[in-house]
């Protein structure tokens, strides 16, 4: 008899759920973009229902083994607790592994969603032949996870390496020597949310006439394509962007000596516009020591993986809790 696990992705903005096997592969798998009304209840509410329908099919009925979820918030991973997130509410202080395990009694593993995309990118993607690995993604938020040796550390208990609680100087405000997260700078809804604000977009700026000019729907993408055009607000914003990005990645490498640092996330989508950049401005801040000696990749799993890894995790091989 095939055995089959589930993956779970609960995000800021998408939540995903997929049925594969051990190895990470994926058999089929569900997406969906919530309106919140109620926040983690709305997350919940599609969850079970959907996960009840998977393990309800003939092909699936009592051959699930096991669950992994990748959580998009800082988290206690023994304990499968969520601490809070910082974009949908509702989570705080929520027994999350607890509440999987009532509705499905299924074995259920609860780490944080930056840390099951780095086991899918460590074990099956850009980072299969890397010895210190650093995963990272520019989504709706900014995580990080650590692999030592193939391995991955959990010292702190809560989950994963925060790249995006790193500090750096503000370039939004106008107070001198302000400083703030590395999140609220460069994640994809910082950036669309500092677009959308009147007035930042200069009138002279191709970005301005986007949707028939209704700001309030300029994307990262839509940034991404005035730099391609050479648009010279779109191309100095990226430039802010990806310097403040490339701070904190020099950080980690003069502080955990990765070799490589493998980025995904929805802004990550950008490509080359914007990896050519993260690769200078980061190339210029490194240590003498780590100038040469790392590489920063794109994800290769994108949109799936955290599902890939959800599902790694979920054979129980890759992570002790």
């Amino acid at each position: 008899m095939n055995n089959y696990y589930l993956g779970v992705e609960i995000g800021g903005t998408k939540q995903q759920i997929a049925v594969g096997c051990a190895d990470g592969s994926i058999i089929e798998s569900r997406q969906v973009k919530l309106v919140y009304r109620r926040g983690a209840e709305d997350i919940l509410e599609w969850l079970s229902e959907n996960i009840r329908e998977y393990l309800s099919m003939a092909a699936y009925a009592g051959k699930v083994r096991g669950i992994g979820v990748g959580f998009g918030g800082p988290l206690e991973t023994v304990t499968g607790r969520v601490l809070s997130s910082l974009q949908v509410p509702g989570w705080k202080d929520f027994e999350l592994k607890r509440w999987f395990e009532e509705q499905f009694a299924l074995p259920v593993i609860i780490v944080n969603d930056t840390v099951t995309g780095g086991f899918a990118e460590l074990l099956m993607g850009a980072g299969k032949d890397s010895e210190n690995f650093f995963y990272t993604n520019i989504g709706t938020g900014i995580g990080g996870g650590l692999y030592i040796h193939r391995k991955y550390y959990d010292g702190s208990g809560f989950g994963a390496s925060y790249l995006g609680n790193m500090l750096v100087p503000d370039w939004t405000s106008n107070i001198p020597g302000a400083c703030t997260r590395t999140e609220l700078i460069c994640s994809g809804r910082s950036i669309e949310n500092r677009l959308r604000q009147k007035g930042y977009i200069p009138k002279n700026s191709a970005l301005a006439a986007c949707h028939d000019g209704d700001i309030q729907k300029v994307t990262c993408m839509d940034l991404a394509e005035a730099v391609k055009a050479g648009d010279s607000f779109a191309v100095d914003e990226l430039d802010r962007i990806a310097g403040t990005f490339s701070l904190s990645l020099a950080n980690i490498l003069a502080s955990q000596g990765a070799d490589t640092v493998v980025i995904g996330g929805g802004v990550a989508k950008m490509g080359d516009i914007l990896f050519d950049r993260i690769r200078r401005f980061t190339d210029e801040r490194a240590f003498i020591a780590n100038k040469g000696h790392y590489r920063i990749l794109p994800s290769y799993f994108l949109d799936d993986a955290v599902l890939v890894g959800a599902l790694l995790v979920a054979s129980g091989k890759y992570i002790e809790v």
